[in-house]
């Protein structure tokens, strides 16, 4: 066998007596950043050479029956994953069993490959190339043990802050401002929690905010076990003036301990602030709680987006579907939706009381009612109102 040349990519040699019109033995230089095929003849592919760049995207598209299916997965992948399991041991490829090796005379540069098949395996939206192969379940793992998280205000790197940071910035609340503090013992987990409200009143604690509502700890409170459940101890109700600095201070402190490191400030009438010893911009003062997994998943309501919740697609509505005909009258079916005769009158009779006092009949073309009356007819108004 003739020696392989001393620089340049690396070679390999193929045992085939007739490839590209090479001899048996014949060194084919290949490069490390692509993937070399040769010869391939799986189904209806007829020979096909090809050299694909590795760490890309590549789109295979052709018409049907050319033969993207039979490279891209007969080919490809069914060679990528034959060699992985060759390079197990004898007690692991008992398991998975042996996969024949595909028509094709040579590919070099191959890794272990994952195929997913074209046909949806689910119709649920939230499942996605990185949930079917739980890639996504060990990036949320990475991101939240290894993430630095930055202030989404001003980019800030966030840090912890202490006890008396979290005083300084309450105090600076304007005077007369009522509020109270609360340690956060529960946040968004299921549970009775019979046992710890017991515990609380024990302790000498009157109160907790339990689902938003003020609760007194000597009530028998009964929770459903099956439903999320955030209870937070109410530890001090204060108002924002001279003099508090101390008592403030010795309720933060309960509060963190109490609460592994967070505390809640529950303006009445106003915003809730969230500090923590744990994670705190130090720029703006917004604190954040500590990176968990569930805050990488748009499948938890902890990561998931606010706006289209986690689906990344939203719903809105199309006001040309809805007014399809807007030369046509309100009464005469210019809202498609409504549809039906029994629908269309008892909407018409709604809005009908709506026309009079907002200066519109139902016979007016809908092209020619101002912006604000269809506005109102489409949308709703920006408070409620009554109409009779």
């Amino acid at each position: 066998m003739p020696s392989s040349p001393a620089s340049g990519p690396p070679f390999v040699s193929h045992p085939f007596g007739t490839l590209a019109g090479r001899r048996p033995g014949t060194w084919i230089r290949v490069a490390s950043d692509t993937i070399v095929i040769k010869g391939a003849r799986e189904h209806n592919l007829r020979n096909i050479d090809l050299e694909l760049p590795r760490d890309q995207l590549i789109v295979f598209t052709g018409l049907s029956g050319s033969g993207k299916s039979s490279l891209a997965f007969d080919t490809i992948y069914a060679e990528g994953q034959r060699r992985y399991v060759e390079s197990l041991s004898a007690y692991a490829r008992q398991f998975l069993g042996q996969m024949d090796k595909p028509a094709v005379d040579f590919i070099e540069g191959l890794s272990p490959a994952i195929s997913i098949d074209q046909k949806t395996a689910s119709r649920n939206p939230r499942s996605t190339v990185g949930t079917v192969t739980e890639v996504h379940d060990y990036l949320r793992l990475l991101y939240a043990r290894i993430g630095v998280p930055h202030c989404p205000f001003d980019g800030t790197p966030v840090a912890r802050q202490t006890p008396q940071q979290i005083v300084d910035q309450v105090l600076e609340l304007p005077a007369g401002t009522r509020f109270q503090v609360l340690a956060p013992v529960v946040r968004g987990r299921k549970g009775e929690y019979e046992a710890l409200l017991t515990d609380l009143a024990r302790d000498g604690f009157a109160r907790a905010r339990i689902d938003g509502e003020v609760r007194d700890l000597t009530e028998d409170i009964r929770l459903d076990r099956y439903f999320q459940h955030t209870i937070e101890v109410v530890i001090d109700r204060l108002v924002s003036r001279e003099g508090i600095e101390r008592r403030l201070t010795d309720s933060v402190e309960t509060a963190l301990g109490l609460a592994d490191g967070i505390a809640v400030i529950d303006i009445i009438d106003g915003p809730t602030l969230s500090f923590s010893q744990q994670y705190a911009c130090s720029a703006c003062g917004h604190s954040f709680e500590e990176l968990q997994p569930r805050n990488f998943s748009f499948n938890s309501p902890y990561g998931a987006c606010p706006e289209c919740h986690g689906l990344g697609t939203r719903y809105q509505v199309d006001p040309t579907l809805i007014v399809a005909q807007p030369s046509r009258t309100i009464a005469d079916g210019a809202i498609a939706p409504w549809g039906g005769r029994h629908r269309m009158r008892y909407f018409q009779r709604v809005l009908s009381s709506v026309g009079e006092a907002e200066g519109f009949d139902l016979d007016t073309p809908f092209e020619d009612l101002t912006d604000r009356q269809r506005q109102l007819i489409l949308y709703g108004g920006d408070s409620t109102e009554t109409y009779t």
